[in-house]
């Protein structure tokens, strides 16, 4: 079994690496990928591949989610990263690294899309099984193309893994965005046929695709589409159905007592947690090392409450800071999310000369005296439905303080009295849940989601950089006019010239 592992994730790279731009250029040869899918050994060798390859997109993943929104940019330590992008400076000749050639989805759909074509034929001892790894592939291929709706709007909707050449039909156009959500929610709906009554997580591990995860997906595709694509109410019951249904399962997630523990690295697989990627020490890092410092260049600051850094272990840096605006509006350290998301620092222990902060959030562990950043980072965790579910309820008229609550009662612990939240007026609502998923889920890769979901009104609210009047338009990402110029049928992104 592990030698075949091996070789399948091999073979994956050179394929995957080779079909990179299958909608731009002519494949010059067949990719015989068939001699995997004729033992139920290397169907589970492609199960480990399909989670192991989404890992690779995380960078890509979080900075779709979230750069662009109202969190970053502010003092650093060292250059500071990502300015061009925070600041909406974006046009066909200035499109992102992580945003040009479908920000390489299409190479990893086609392992996702070779699991849901050859895995039916595949003969496994205990049908169950087989089941569960299609599940996780039509849900996994809905996420992605949520993703990618939410990005580009209008994209093309590859179904088939590139296993033949078919010159007639290598080029292929942008699909209507409705389209494109058809496919997702059709793809949802078998991930939970597949699935069945299946509610549990393979080899007990929240690092897997489940059921739980299709649930809550379900819940974010459903309000989407009733706020942007005309669903309306019908949208956001079936919102709250697929949410219930995670929320039911009461032995299974549930909020942990203390909002750090939710990331700390000897924690992992909580129950907080629905899906999350993996990180291990020796085998891959997260991205968060750019969210700390260089320990020499914190020798001499002061934290929030007037300690010294003699003891904070980082060897990372320090190119990502909070805006200005964010930690100006973020002054409630009754609010325990606050210094276990950043360790503010200062030149003077009084707190005075604020110089940079760090990201206390997937802060990893120390090995051999070095922080090693090998935190898992959560795609889903039981937050996010517990917010779903207030932002579908207050979009049907519904009180969602019982929701808000329930987070802040966490946030604030001992200190919660005072802090309570009473149903207000729909706008009001929304204000107060955009508030709490911002302070929850900062680094999460979920902000500029949260206020595009929410409606473009709420983007341009929260964003000194875009103008509703010229800069409707950069909501959605251009294409490159390398892309455009390989594949004759793609059109650019409306709005966006030449």
């Amino acid at each position: 079994m592990e030698r075949k592992l091996i070789c399948l994730l091999i073979i994956v790279v050179t394929v995957l690496t080779s079909c990179e731009k299958i909608l731009e250029l002519k494949p010059e040869s067949s990719l015989g990928y068939g001699s995997f899918w004729n033992s139920e050994d290397g169907a589970k060798a492609a199960q480990v591949a399909l989670h192991a390859n989404l890992r690779n997109y995380y960078s890509n993943l979080w900075y779709l989610g979230e750069i662009r929104s109202d969190i970053w940019g502010g003092n650093t330590i060292e250059t500071c990263f990502d300015l061009e992008v925070i600041q909406q400076d974006i046009s066909t000749t200035k499109v992102p690294s992580f945003a040009q050639n479908w920000a390489g989805f299409y190479t990893y759909l086609h392992l996702v899309n070779d699991i849901i074509k050859n895995v039916p034929d595949v003969p496994f001892t205990n049908e169950k099984n087989k089941n569960y790894l299609l599940g996780q592939a039509y849900g996994i291929r809905a996420f992605i193309y949520y993703t990618m709706l939410r990005t580009w709007g209008d994209v093309p909707i590859v179904l088939e893994p590139t296993t033949k050449i078919d010159f007639d039909n290598l080029y292929i156009p942008r699909s209507p965005v409705s389209e494109v959500m058809k496919q997702i929610k059709g793809d949802i709906e078998k991930s939970l046929e597949y699935f069945g009554d299946d509610n549990t997580f393979l080899n007990n591990k929240r690092i897997y695709w489940s059921k739980a995860a299709t649930l809550t997906l379900k819940g974010d595709v459903y309000i989407w589409s009733g706020t942007h694509m005309n669903g309306g109410n019908e949208d956001y019951i079936t919102a709250t159905q697929s949410l219930q249904s995670v929320i039911n399962q009461t032995s299974t997630f549930q909020l942990l007592p203390k909002f750090a523990d939710v990331f700390s690295y000897t924690n992992k697989n909580n129950k907080e947690i629905i899906f999350a990627l993996s990180y291990e020490i020796d085998q891959a890092s997260n991205i968060f090392g750019n969210f700390t410092a260089r320990k020499n260049d914190i020798l001499n600051l002061y934290t929030r409450d007037g300690g010294t850094t003699t003891n904070i272990v980082v060897n990372g840096g320090n190119r990502n800071g909070p805006s200005t605006e964010l930690l100006t509006k973020w002054n409630d350290f009754d609010d325990t999310r606050n210094d276990a998301t950043f360790i503010r620092l200062y030149k003077n222990p009084n707190g005075t000369n604020y110089v940079a902060s760090l990201l206390r959030k997937f802060w990893g562990t120390v090995n051999l005296g070095s922080q090693v950043m090998a935190d898992d980072v959560p795609i889903y965790r039981f937050a996010d439905v517990i917010l779903l579910m207030a932002e579908a309820k207050n979009l049907l008229g519904e009180d969602p303080s019982y929701y808000i609550n329930l987070i802040r009662q966490r946030a604030y612990g001992n200190k919660f009295p005072g802090h309570e939240y009473v149903n207000g007026t729909k706008e009001q609502n929304i204000a107060v849940i955009l508030d709490e998923r911002l302070y929850e889920f900062i680094a999460e890769g979920k902000r500029w989601w949260d206020l595009r979901r929410a409606g473009d009104n709420w983007v341009f609210a929260n964003n000194k950089y875009l103008n509703p009047a010229t800069d409707a338009y950069k909501l959605l990402y251009p294409l490159t006019r390398d892309m455009l110029g390989r594949n004759p049928l793609l059109t650019q992104t409306p709005g966006y010239e030449d």
